[in-house]
């Protein structure tokens, strides 16, 4: 190959709407989660009660990003399954249903890296250089410019799980965001040069985007260890809330506090019980409490934890069901992922046929 590329043109603006794709009468959704092992509170509020809630209307596709891992775990693969398993445990046990959606694993389906590669050539380098979560991932692993292509490509492999399957929402935490601008991107950019194919998706962001961890400093995060799992025990949750972090100029029982700066507060709003009950009116009472000196933060520990027990109860009950079977997940994964590859190998064949391309005809 010989001279230079032709420059990228800017992305278009939106052009005429594009016919929203079904499956059994229902519009789309995409999600999932990277297998890096148990899901915590924080993907509940972020993303997962959204999916529960859209599988009432939305035919949903919960991938296992395992090649997503691959970006940042590239050299341990060795705890990919029984990650898979526990996480998938994870979503079976807050309500997500295989009799309503099709779970399944991405590296079992490899349309879906053929469609990146294609969307590759339609990203310039300089805007993967400016999803702002590839410098946090840059930062928090100490990497420098020793980062791999694939770390790059993140945000455009996560284009194509969507785009292949036409998604119409898809509900993420807040930290994906951004990634889901480029999918918006690269679908305008595709109906451009193509002709109109892709639906823009809508990003759907879950009630609390971005729960702090229990140090009351960083994102709740499996790898900083200040989270707390789905599947923690109950004795583990009180250990973990015990020692949460506060107000840090409240240091006995009667010193006044200010839940407005205290992590443990912000949970109680999240959560949303205190003494007086459920919801504003129990929250409104511990702030209260703690401002004038009458409510400690040992207390206050101790009836988040309370609330954990109980909104946390359906959860472990499904958990402990499912965990019974240890087969079931493994068949809920095969079933689910068929079932996509075939609606993958239909939908990458349409996409190459607008570009002019694919089997002869």
């Amino acid at each position: 190959m010989t001279g230079e590329a032709a420059p990228v043109p800017a992305t278009p603006a939106p052009a005429a709407p594009v016919a929203v794709r079904k499956i059994g009468g229902k519009p789309i959704v995409v999600t999932g989660d990277r297998p890096t092992g148990l899901l915590h509170v924080g993907h509940w509020v972020g993303s997962l009660e959204n999916r529960v809630k859209m599988q009432e209307t939305y035919h949903c596709l919960f991938l296992v990003a395992d090649v997503h891992l691959l970006t940042t775990h590239a050299e341990d693969t060795s705890r990919i399954r029984e990650f898979t398993r526990g996480m998938v445990l994870d979503w079976l046990a807050t309500g997500l249903d295989p009799s309503r959606a099709w779970f399944y694993v991405q590296s079992g389906v490899p349309e879906i890296f053929e469609l990146t590669l294609i969307l590759s050539m339609l990203c310039t380098v300089p805007r993967a250089l400016r999803v702002p979560t590839l410098k946090e991932k840059v930062e928090e692993g100490a990497l420098g410019e020793n980062y791999s292509v694939g770390l790059l490509n993140y945000p455009i492999l996560m284009a194509s799980d969507i785009l292949l399957f036409h998604a119409t929402m898809v509900p993420v935490g807040e930290d994906q965001a951004s990634h889901l601008e480029v999918t918006r991107e690269l679908a305008r950019r595709f109906n451009h040069v193509y002709g109109p194919h892709f639906v823009e998706p809508r990003i759907v962001v879950g009630r609390a985007p971005r729960l702090m961890g229990t140090d009351g400093v960083r994102k709740m995060s499996k790898s900083l260890d200040n989270h707390l799992a789905l599947a923690h025990s109950p004795q583990e949750f009180r250990r973990r809330v015990a020692g949460m972090f506060t107000d840090p100029k409240k240091q006995r029982k009667n010193d006044p506090g200010r839940p407005e700066v205290c992590n443990v507060f912000s949970y109680h709003g999240t959560f949303g019980t205190g003494a007086a009950g459920t919801g504003a009116a129990g929250t409104e009472e511990i702030a209260r409490d703690c401002r004038s000196g009458q409510l400690g933060c040992v207390d206050c520990k101790k009836r988040l934890a309370d609330t954990f027990d109980r909104v946390l109860a359906p959860i472990r009950e499904r958990r402990a069901s499912y965990e019974k079977d240890p087969g079931a997940v493994d068949a809920i994964l095969r079933e689910g992922t068929a079932k996509v590859r075939d609606l993958a190998r239909g939908n990458l064949a349409e996409i190459l046929d607008r570009m002019g391309m694919g089997s002869a005809p």
